[in-house]
């Protein structure tokens, strides 16, 4: 129940390809992340999955079954937007249990559903408000309790968090992956927020320019990116990239070496530098410093290291970590 498989599925507006073709498996029970740049096609995908728009080309099928000429209704699938996309009418009892109603089920079975729902998402002192005396973290709290009560064969998040604050963002990250712990359904979530991705996800879905780069674990692609651009894309900060002389010498067109696998030292190392931002986040700092050999680099240290801009610096590669690329940009 709840699997997703997309058949060389593509999508077209006017003469403008969105999605060329795209084939893909998510497995009942799974957390995946579309994850990517702005117009990368990762909403239209989503979309696409909810019947909300049309395919150009290629098939759905949701648990074996064809269903991308069903409508959204008929999918099994429930929705949550960024918008929250509540009555401000209706109480949060009444917005969760709309669906319900509009499917004419029964009074009494619509409240034990919403008082379920309320209870996991710790609503139930909330049901008798209207959305505009709730936080930005129970609204869309109220926005995941009515996708709950249809009891879907998957969950759709489309960037559900983009509207809250950082704090608020990490809180919630939290209780939808905990939520997906509980009810164990398969979800399909949408960020351009690769930390959301990585903390999240089961599977990883990296999309750019409406094709996948890439599909794997958080740590797969942290560790084997099979191109530049997954490489430049997961991981905060992003992985440094090394051509000319130093990339050949290591055999390759292109090296890698993400801001972590560095040793940092005030004394000797490989490459020496003028640190030229220095960024203390209290148990980490992130120096961005100009080198002699090989660029403007960054590099991660403990918080507790005692560095400033105009400071000179030694930046020594772990070998071990090192990932290297062909001029086509792929994995070596």
């Amino acid at each position: 129940m709840g699997s997703i498989t997309l058949q060389n599925v593509s999508k077209t507006f006017g003469e403008v390809t969105v999605i060329p073709s795209i084939d893909l498996e998510i497995n009942n029970g799974e957390f995946a992340v579309f994850v990517g740049p702005s117009g990368c096609g990762k909403s239209t995908l989503l979309r696409l999955i909810a019947g909300l728009e049309d395919v150009s080309g290629g098939k759905i099928l949701i648990d074996g079954k064809d269903a991308t000429d069903k409508a959204p209704s008929q999918r099994g699938l429930a929705m949550v937007f960024q918008s929250y996309a509540l009555y401000p009418h209706m109480s949060v009892r009444s917005n969760i249990g709309f669906p319900l109603k509009m499917a004419k089920v029964d009074p009494a079975e619509i409240n034990r559903k919403v008082e379920e729902a309320a209870k996991i998402l710790n609503l139930t002192d909330y049901l008798d408000r209207k959305p505009r005396n709730l936080s930005g973290g129970q609204r869309q709290r109220v926005a995941i309790g009515r996708a709950i009560v249809r009891s879907p064969e998957c969950f759709l998040f489309d960037e559900p968090l983009s509207n809250l604050d950082a704090a608020l963002r990490v809180n919630m990250r939290l209780e939808i992956s905990e939520l997906h712990q509980k009810l164990k359904a398969t979800s399909i979530y949408v960020t351009h927020d690769q930390v959301e991705a990585m903390t999240m996800a089961d599977k990883i879905v990296v999309l750019n320019k409406g094709r996948i780069e890439q599909v794997g674990s958080p740590l797969e692609l942290y560790r084997s990116p099979r191109n530049l651009f997954v490489a430049g894309f997961i991981g905060s900060p992003k992985m440094n990239f090394i051509s000319g002389p130093k990339a050949v010498e290591k055999g390759a067109h292109t090296i890698g070496i993400r801001p972590e696998h560095m040793t940092l030292s005030t004394t000797e190392g490989a490459w020496k530098g003028t640190v030229t931002v220095a960024e203390h986040l209290g148990s980490d700092t992130f120096l961005h410093i100009a080198t002699e050999g090989v660029g403007t680099i960054t590099a991660r240290c403990s918080g507790e290291m005692p560095v400033r801009h105009g400071d000179t610096v030694y930046a020594t590669p772990d070998e071990n970590r090192m990932h290297k690329f062909n001029a086509e940009g792929l994995a070596q």
